[in-house]
């Protein structure tokens, strides 16, 4: 259980901690420095080089999630909070899965392309998404931390 739970936490911070960096550190200061050219160029890269990360934190967290599951008796015998967890985080995996085959699909070969507007609407779309997506990972940090305790 020691080496499932760290894995899990370490998973986590990587995936929803870099949600944050990008949202709240990057995304301000690239929006208020860079030209559209640059910012999108920009962007397609750190995607580029973040989100095969998320994949390895993906099958980390479903990984030892049900490995932690079947070590604590199975689905019937975990609490509330785990399976809301659980289903939080399908939800953010479907949303990740969503934005990296359509819009940072899109954002990458516009980019090449250099076609800013279409480019700058998948960012958009991907900024949306991701959002989304970061305020369900605290949550989940929330439920994790306080779930059991409820």
């Amino acid at each position: 259980m020691p080496i499932a739970i760290s894995l899990h936490i370490l998973a986590a911070v990587i995936w929803v901690g870099g949600m944050f960096f990008a949202y709240v550190a990057l995304r301000p200061v690239a929006a208020s420095q860079l030209e559209p050219p640059v910012r999108l160029t920009l962007w397609a890269s750190v995607f580029a080089r973040f989100f095969p990360w998320v994949f390895v934190c993906i099958v980390a967290l479903l990984g030892t999630g049900f490995w932690m599951i079947s070590l604590m008796g199975g689905m019937a015998a975990i609490g509330v909070h785990v399976h809301i967890m659980l289903l939080i985080g399908i939800i953010m995996i479907l949303l990740f899965l969503h934005v990296y085959f359509s819009p940072f699909k899109k954002l990458k070969s516009n980019t090449l392309l250099e076609d800013w507007p279409t480019a700058a609407a998948a960012l958009n779309q991907i900024r949306k998404l991701i959002l989304i997506n970061l305020a369900l990972g605290l949550l989940v940090i929330i439920i994790a931390s306080a779930g059991r305790y409820l």
